[in-house]
């Protein structure tokens, strides 16, 4: 974090209220008698040792404090707006979206998200010379398709983090009758989300999230966002159908599935909720808004 204090300064300082404030933090290694230690030991370079990493920080409110929908579509909001930030400018990915992660800083009245907990965060650099650990980061159910897959490799790419995002929206509106409400399990979880009709349908198939009343305005997010990650997915699927034939094939931007899961993508989605606007942040968005999508937004 003392990067991201180091250059929110000027027109960056408005992510402050969007970053944790941290007063201390620690680690706690693991002794020799541990089963990780035995692990190591025994299985050497195909064994990793980790540590538990601890942070005194100010209190903040989690999801559940939230009243609206609203309220809630701006937090998600906020969260997308600083991963972006924390991405472009100190140069970090966070790599461990989750609702639990997402916290709520009350200030003056108003309300801010924050994105909490960046235990499991690498510099964007050190990803790119070598995997930073044997084990993949992320919290299930929220883990990206990809990462769920046995012969992935990586890296983590910020595409993988707005996917996440993606599937807290999805469940909380799906599961849950309200931010303070406890979850409620449908009867049949893939009879009810439609995952069947899903994948045995065309591309003419649409899906409709069974949105509870409460969360109904993230309908459209919800439709949108899987628009990007079908489209995307699909022409990943293709690049490699062409790299199999070998054939001459356009560049690919792995990092955005050639463009359908970008930033600008996800704010484009995200900064009207029920046509109404909402807070956008950063001054360079305001430009970035009046940019074409790669598809057409509902």
């Amino acid at each position: 974090m003392d990067r991201c204090k180091a250059l929110a300064q000027g027109d960056h300082a408005w992510v402050l209220n969007h970053l944790p404030h941290t007063y201390w933090t620690f680690d706690v290694y693991f002794q020799a008698y541990i089963p990780q230690a035995i692990f190591k030991e025994r299985f050497q370079n195909d064994s990793e040792m980790r540590l538990m990493r601890g942070s005194v920080q100010e209190e903040l409110e989690p999801l559940s404090s939230l009243e609206t929908a609203k309220d809630c579509a701006q937090v998600f909001y906020d969260v997308v707006q600083c991963h972006h930030w924390a991405w472009k400018y100190p140069k970090i990915l966070h790599r461990d979206i989750s609702q639990g992660n997402i916290m709520v800083r009350e200030k003056d009245g108003k309300k801010y998200g924050v994105l909490n907990d960046w235990d499991l965060s690498s510099w964007i650099n050190e990803q790119r010379d070598g995997p930073t650990s044997k084990f993949r980061t992320g919290t299930k159910p929220y883990m990206a398709h990809e990462q769920h897959s046995y012969g992935w490799q990586g890296p983590h790419r910020f595409r993988h983090d707005l996917e996440s995002l993606f599937y807290v929206i999805l469940l909380l509106a799906c599961l849950y009758p309200s931010t303070s409400a406890k979850y409620t399990a449908p009867m049949s979880f893939a009879q009810d989300f439609g995952y069947e009709e899903w994948h045995m349908q065309n591309d003419s198939f649409l899906w409709t999230p069974p949105v509870l009343p409460f969360f109904l305005g993230f309908t459209v997010w919800l439709i949108n966002l899987q628009r990007a990650l079908g489209y995307g997915f699909f022409a990943l699927r293709e690049h490699w159908d062409f790299l199999r034939l070998d054939k001459q094939f356009k560049s690919f931007d792995q990092d955005t599935l050639d463009n359908y899961l970008s930033y600008e993508t996800v704010v484009s989605i995200m900064h009207r909720f029920r046509e109404e606007e909402l807070k956008t942040r950063g001054s360079e968005w305001q430009e970035i808004l009046l940019r074409p999508q790669p598809f057409e937004l509902l």
